[in-house]
C-alpha cells in the first residue's frame, strides 16, 4: 500500500489489514560519473514497492535528502544536516502515529555513518516519546551486502560500485550513463580534511566493471525477502 497513491477511504481499510510501515529514506549525493544523485531513495524506494506486493504494509513517501558528509564537495550531491534529519524523522513518524501506525521500519538507502546514527538517535527519542510503539532502523545497502555476498566479486565493495551499479542496471537501466573505473577514497584515518575530492576524485568505492543487470536482479530479491522475514519478526517482537 502505496501511502502517496491511496485516498482516504483506502487508507482507512489498509489499516485494517496491518499497522506496519516502512519510511523509505536516501540522498540525493553523487554517484559516479555514471549513476543518477537519487541512487539511494530508489534502492529503498524500489524493495519497498516490491515488498509491498508480498504482504500488507504501507509504504511511506521517500525522504530524497540525506546527511552526506564524504561526498558534500562533489558536484550535485545536496546535503542536509544532522538537526534538520533528525527533526524530519520525528516528525514523519509522529504523524504516522497519529494515523494509527505502530509498528515503524526506517529504511536507509544512504548508508553513511552519520547519517544512519541520526536515524537511530531519532529512533531512541520516539521510543521514548510512545510507549506503544516498535521502530526499527535498516540500512538498505548493508542488506545488499550481507545477502549477497555469494554474488559480490569486488572485495570491500561499497559507493556507486558493483552492488550499487548491478542495482540501477536492473530497476532503472535508462539512468545509467556510461561507466566508471575502479576506485578507493584515500581519506586519512581519524583526519577531518577539508578538501575531500582530493581523497575521493571519482566518488567511487568499489568496482562498477564488474555490475551486471542480473546481480541486480538477484540482489533485489535477496533484500525484498531478508526485508518480509524482518517485518514479521518486527511484528511479534515482545519485550
Amino acid at each position: 500500500m502505496i501511502i502517496e497513491e491511496m485516498t482516504m477511504p483506502e487508507f482507512v481499510r489498509g489499516l485494517e489489514k496491518t499497522r506496519t510501515v516502512l519510511v523509505p529514506f536516501g540522498a540525493t549525493e553523487e554517484h559516479g560519473p555514471h549513476l543518477p544523485l537519487n541512487t539511494d531513495t530508489l534502492h529503498a524506494v524500489e524493495v519497498g514497492r516490491k515488498l509491498a506486493e508480498k504482504r500488507a504494509i504501507f509504504i511511506a513517501p521517500p525522504v530524497p535528502y540525506g546527511v552526506c558528509r564524504s561526498t558534500s564537495q562533489h558536484p550535485g550531491t545536496l546535503s542536509i544536516s544532522t538537526q534538520t534529519l533528525r527533526a524530519l524523522t520525528l516528525d514523519i513518524v509522529s504523524a504516522l502515529y497519529r494515523q494509527g501506525l505502530r509498528n515503524v521500519i526506517l529504511l536507509t538507502g544512504h548508508a553513511g555513518g552519520t547519517h544512519t546514527s541520526t536515524l537511530i538517535d531519532a529512533g531512541e527519542a520516539l521510543l521514548e516519546r510512545f510507549c506503544d510503539l516498535k521502530i526499527a532502523v535498516l540500512t538498505e545497502f548493508m542488506l545488499a551486502a550481507k545477502e549477497g555476498r555469494g554474488l559480490i566479486e569486488t572485495v570491500d565493495d561499497s559507493h556507486a560500485g558493483e552492488i550499487e551499479t548491478s542495482r540501477i542496471l536492473n530497476s532503472h537501466p535508462q539512468l545509467v550513463k556510461g561507466e566508471a573505473e575502479r576506485e578507493y577514497p584515500s581519506f586519512p584515518v581519524g583526519i577531518l580534511v577539508r578538501d575531500k575530492r582530493r581523497f575521493w576524485p571519482g566518488g567511487v568505492w568499489g568496482d562498477p566493471t564488474l555490475a551486471s543487470a542480473e546481480k541486480g536482479r538477484l540482489l533485489e530479491d535477496l533484500v525484498v525477502q531478508c526485508l518480509d522475514r524482518f517485518v514479521t519478526r518486527l511484528e511479534e517482537w515482545q519485550e
